[in-house]
């Protein structure tokens, strides 16, 4: 049962995978706002992408080099 407990201490004293561990939290953050953000914008987006396809259809293309 002592072994146990060795490892246990061990174990909890460990150190190699915290940095690894920080960086999935920081990057579940980020995407998570990224997520809220782009939530937030979805209507917007829409509108914008709307006048642009608008405006890029009524442009017109010169095929001819002169």
């Amino acid at each position: 049962m002592t072994l146990f407990f060795k490892k246990l201490r061990r174990f909890s004293h460990d150190q190699d995978g915290a940095v690894t561990v920080d960086w999935v939290v920081i990057t579940a953050a980020v995407c998570g706002l990224v997520g809220l953000a782009m939530a937030g914008m979805r209507g917007n987006m829409t509108s914008v992408g709307q006048k642009a396809g608008d405006f890029l259809s009524s442009t017109p293309i010169n095929t001819t080099f002169n």
